[in-house]
C-alpha cells in the first residue's frame, strides 16, 4: 500500500461526503434533488426529504446491530431508494456496495460472500428470488429488504422485510435518535471507507475496489473542472449505479453543483425520458452516443426528400466548420441561408435527441471513433472525452471545454499526476487513487506502487501540451506473426461506429493477418432486412443471411482504408447468438470478454485462417 501519509482533501471545508451532504441539505433544503418517473408521473424529493430518508435508513441499520465498516448491498435499477440506502449507510459509517441488476445468482453469491454483506436491498420479486436462492451460502447476510411489493403480498419470511416498513422504523427512531445520526457523520474521517465498487471481471473474479471518503471528496472538487452546470440543472441517471461513473454522476456531482437527478421509469424508457427531461449534463459510454447517431441516420432514410436534402447540406457545411475548429483555424463565414439551414436541420435533431439544453456532453470507458466526435460537433454538441477507471474513483483526465483533440482523452485533473512508465503503461498518482482491493492485499500491492502510483494497465502517451491518449489495455495488444504491434480497441471502436455493429473483437495474435468477430445490432439490422425483403426466422438466421453478411462486409470495407495495411481486417464472422449481460461472453457493462470469446468461438476463428 501507499507508504506516504496523504494530505487532507476537503470540499466546502469538509473531508467526508457525508458532511458535505449535510451542509448542502442545510443550504438547499426545500430545493428539488431527486425525481423519479413512476407509471408516467414524476415524483420529486427535496434535498431535505432526501436527507430525512437517508437518516431513517441509516438509523434503522444501526437498530439491526450493524457496526461501522460493515457492508450493505443494493441490487436494483437506478431509483431514489438506491441513494437513500447508499447515503444513509455512508453517513452512519457503513460501507455501501452496488450489485448489477443483471447479476446471476452465482455472481450475487460471490459478491455477498466476498464483501461479507450484512443487509441487502433488492428491487422486486425477481431480484428477491436471486437472493433467496443463495442466502444459505451467505452466512453474514442478516436482512433482505424489498423495495416493490408487487407479487409479494403473502410474503412471510423472518429474514425478509419491505423497504418502506424499514424506513418507517427509521423515521420513528429519528424522533429520539437524530443526534446519533449527526454524531455518526461527525465521526467519519477522510481515510475511512465510503463504498465498494466491484470490477466487472473481464479477467478472473471481480475485485472489490475500496473508495474512501478522501477519494469521493477529491472528485467533488473536480466537478467544476469538467462540468458546465449549476444549481437546478438537470441530469438523467441511467447507467448502472454500481458503476463508479454513475455513482459519481448521480450521488456526488449533484452535491457539488446542486443538480437535480432524474431517474427513468425503467431501462427501456431512457430514450423517451431523456427527450422529456432535456438534461444539461449527459455522460455515457461511446456506444450510447453511437446509437444516437445511428438513430438519426436511419430515421432520415425514411424522411421526405427535402428533409434529407436539408440535413445533408447542413452536415456538409458543418463539417467544414468542424475541420477548421479542430485545426485551430477561424471557421468559414456562413451566409444567412446556411445559418437558417443549420437551425432548421440541427435544432430539430438536438430536440429529437433530448440534447437541446446539453452544455456538458461527455464520454469515456472506451475509445471514441473520431467520426462520432465530428458528427456531434457538426450538429452543435461538443462531445468531450474523459479518462478514468474504478481505481481512480472516476475522473482522472478530461477534455477541457473548447479543447477537443481527436484521439486524446484530455488533460489531467488538478492535483493528479499522470506518467508513462515501462511498456508505455499509464500510471496515475493523486487523491483519486483508490484505497486498494477489499480483503486482497496481494493484488493491491501489485496495483499500487510503494510511492503511490496506480498501475492502470492501459498503454498510451502524453503530448507536449499534457494531453493524455489511451491506446489500449496492455494485455490486449496484439503481436502478429510478422512482429507488428496492433491495438485492437482502436480498430473495434471504428467498426462500432456503424449502426449495424454493436460490438467486435479483433483477432490476430501470432497470426499472419487480422480478422474480427462481429456482433450485429438486432434493431438496425432487422430493420434493414425488412426494408430489403430479406427473409429470416430468428437471430441466427438473420446473422447468417448472405445479404446481411454482405452488409457487414461493406461496413468493414468502409473502415479498412482508414487503417494501416497491417491493421486491415481480411476476414470476419458474425456471432449468430444474441448476447445479453447474463451470457458468459459479456461483462455486466456489456463488454465482450476477449478470453472467453477466443475460447468459445475457437472453431469460428480457425475457419477464418484455414480458408
Amino acid at each position: 500500500m501507499n507508504a506516504m501519509t496523504p494530505p487532507a482533501v476537503t470540499f466546502l471545508g469538509f473531508e467526508t461526503p457525508a458532511r458535505v451532504f449535510r451542509a448542502r441539505v442545510q443550504e438547499w433544503s426545500d430545493l428539488p434533488a431527486l425525481r423519479h418517473k413512476h407509471r408516467g408521473l414524476w415524483q420529486s424529493y427535496s434535498w431535505g426529504a432526501y436527507y430525512a430518508k437517508a437518516r431513517a435508513f441509516g438509523l434503522a441499520l444501526r437498530d439491526l446491530g450493524m457496526a461501522r465498516g460493515e457492508v450493505i448491498g443494493v441490487l436494483a435499477e437506478n431509483r431514489p431508494e438506491w441513494l437513500f440506502a447508499d447515503m444513509g449507510a455512508q453517513c452512519m459509517g457503513y460501507v455501501g456496495n452496488g450489485v448489477y441488476p443483471t447479476a446471476s445468482p452465482d455472481q450475487l453469491r460471490y459478491i455477498l460472500q466476498d464483501s461479507a454483506c450484512r443487509v441487502l436491498v433488492v428491487e422486486n420479486q425477481e431480484q428477491l428470488e436471486k437472493a433467496l436462492a443463495v442466502r444459505d451460502d451467505c452466512p453474514d447476510l442478516r436482512r433482505i429488504l424489498v423495495i416493490e411489493r408487487e407479487g409479494l403480498r403473502n410474503l412471510s419470511d423472518p429474514q425478509v422485510g419491505f423497504f418502506d416498513d424499514f424506513l418507517r422504523r427509521g423515521e420513528a427512531l429519528a424522533e429520539t435518535q437524530a443526534p446519533d445520526f449527526e454524531a455518526a457523520i461527525e465521526a467519519g474521517q477522510g481515510p475511512d471507507l465510503a463504498f465498494l465498487v466491484y470490477t466487472s471481471g473481464t479477467t478472473g473474479a471481480p475485485k472489490g475496489a475500496m473508495i474512501s471518503n478522501r477519494n469521493a471528496v477529491f472528485q467533488l472538487n473536480k466537478a467544476t473542472e469538467y462540468l458546465d452546470a449549476g444549481l437546478g440543472d438537470k441530469t438523467l441517471s441511467f447507467l448502472p449505479l454500481c458503476h463508479i461513473a454513475e455513482r459519481m454522476a448521480s450521488v456526488f456531482n449533484p452535491m457539488a453543483l446542486g443538480l437535480v437527478v432524474h431517474f427513468p421509469e425503467n431501462a427501456g424508457t431512457v430514450a423517451n425520458d431523456i427527450r422529456e427531461v432535456a438534461p444539461h449534463i449527459v455522460f455515457a459510454p461511446p456506444r450510447f452516443w453511437e446509437k444516437m447517431h445511428s438513430q438519426i441516420e436511419l430515421f432520415l432514410r425514411d424522411a421526405i426528400g427535402p428533409a434529407r436534402w436539408a440535413y445533408r447540406r447542413a452536415l456538409d457545411a458543418g463539417r467544414e466548420g468542424v475541420a477548421a475548429r479542430l485545426e485551430g483555424r477561424p471557421p468559414p463565414r456562413q451566409g444567412l441561408f446556411a445559418r437558417l439551414l443549420d437551425r432548421l436541420a440541427f435544432r430539430n435533431i438536438r430536440v429529437f435527441l433530448g440534447l437541446q439544453n446539453c452544455r456538458s456532453a461527455l464520454t469515456g470507458a472506451a475509445p471514441v471513433p473520431p467520426e462520432l466526435i465530428r458528427w456531434f460537433l457538426a450538429i452543435g454538441i461538443e462531445l468531450r472525452e474523459a479518462f478514468g477507471m474504478t481505481e481512480t474513483a472516476g475522473f482522472a483526465a478530461s477534455t477541457p471545454k473548447g479543447g477537443i483533440r481527436l484521439g486524446w482523452a484530455g488533460l489531467p485533473a488538478g492535483g493528479t499526476e499522470i506518467r508513462i512508465a515501462d511498456e508505455g503503461e499509464i500510471q496515475v498518482r493523486g487523491a483519486n487513487v483508490f484505497a486498494g482491493y477489499w480483503r486482497n492485499a496481494e493484488k493491491t500491492a501489485e496495483t499500487i506502487t510503494p510511492d503511490g502510483w496506480l498501475k492502470t494497465g492501459d498503454c498510451g502517451e502524453i503530448s507536449p501540451e499534457g494531453y493524455v491518449a489511451i491506446r489500449d489495455r496492455i494485455k490486449d495488444i496484439i503481436i502478429t506473426a510478422g512482429g507488428k504491434n496492433i491495438t485492437p480497441t482502436q480498430i473495434e471502436s471504428q467498426l462500432k461506429f456503424s449502426p449495424f455493429i454493436t460490438d467486435a473483437v479483433v483477432i490476430g495474435e501470432g497470426r499472419r493477418y487480422v480478422t474480427a468477430l462481429v456482433m450485429i445490432d438486432l434493431e438496425h439490422v432487422a430493420r434493414y432486412a425488412q426494408e430489403q425483403a430479406i427473409p429470416y426466422t430468428d437471430f441466427a438466421s438473420l446473422a447468417r443471411a448472405p445479404a446481411i453478411v454482405a452488409l457487414i462486409q461493406g461496413e468493414i470495407d468502409a473502415v479498412n482504408p482508414r487503417l494501416a495495411r497491417v491493421e486491415q481486417i481480411k476476414s470476419f464472422r458474425i456471432i449468430d447468438q444474441l448476447l445479453t449481460a447474463e451470457d458468459e461472453e459479456l461483462t455486466p457493462t456489456m463488454k465482450l470478454k476477449r478470453k472467453v470469446i477466443a475460447q468459445k468461438y475457437a472453431p469460428l476463428i480457425e475457419g477464418m485462417y484455414s480458408a
